[in-house]
Order: C-alpha cells, then structure tokens, then sequence
C-alpha cells in the first residue's frame, strides 16, 4: 500500500492502539508472548490488518485466538480510536523474524570451501611450494 505522512500516522495511531488493547484488556493466555510488528489502514479506514509475531509452533493457536477474539477486539478498537467507522480486523502472522533468524544461523555455519583462496576467476589458489599433480620439475 502507498504510504504518505498522513496513512504513516493513521497506521502507527491503530498499532499503538491495537498493542494497548492486546496488552491489557484481551485476557486469552494464547495472546501471552505476542507482537504487534505493524498495522495497515485502509484509506477510508474502514479495513485494518494486523502483523503479529510470536513462536514458529504456535501460529495457529494465536490466529484462532485471534479470530476467537475479533469481536471484542474491534470494540474496543472503535471506542479508542474514534473513528466514524470501525475498521474490519484482519490478522496476520509475521513470519520476518523467523526468516531473519535462518538466515542468521545459515551465515554462522560458513563451510569450509568459502575460506579457501580463490584467484579473479574464482578457482581455488594451490599453497605455496605445492605443485600441480603431474608437475614436472626437474
């Protein structure tokens, strides 16, 4: 979605908002541990989609958590907010976090090829002193 100063304030208003709301007024021990990484209001404000972040084996319990508690959610986003309209909650797993972390542990298991010198071309450089097998010297 194209983002401008005005969407950028609307959607960081519903995030913090929304958080609030998460933090303190839903009580479902399936929510305990969750991140609100970010929010997308529609333009009539009349849509809302949520990014949430929690454990990899957890997303389905936290999405029907979710959906369990929509109804009341978006009460009580209506009242804070105080908007003319009452945006309709979508939620979403944000699933960056566990990207970022593989690739961490992709890059911390560097194999041992990759330290091997290499010339322009990209091809291993044989050791000083140590001739090509089948090297004739004489």
């Amino acid at each position: 979605m194209k983002q401008n100063k005005n969407s950028r304030r609307i959607n960081e208003q519903a995030r913090e908002k929304l958080a609030h709301i998460l933090l303190f007024d839903v009580s479902d021990p399936a929510l305990q541990q969750l991140t609100l990484t970010g929010c997308e209001v529609s333009i009539d404000k009349s849509f809302l989609r949520a990014y949430v972040s929690c454990d990899a084996d957890r997303y389905e319990d936290v999405l029907a958590a979710l959906t369990r508690a929509r109804g009341r959610i978006r009460s009580l986003l209506g009242r804070a907010l105080g908007w003319r309209v009452t945006p309709e909650l979508d939620f979403r797993i944000d699933t960056s976090t566990d990207e970022a972390e593989r690739i961490t542990r992709a890059l911390e298991n560097v194999p041992p090829t990759l330290s091997v010198e290499k010339d322009e071309d990209g091809y291993p450089v044989a050791p000083e002193g140590a001739g090509e097998p089948g090297d004739e010297r004489g």
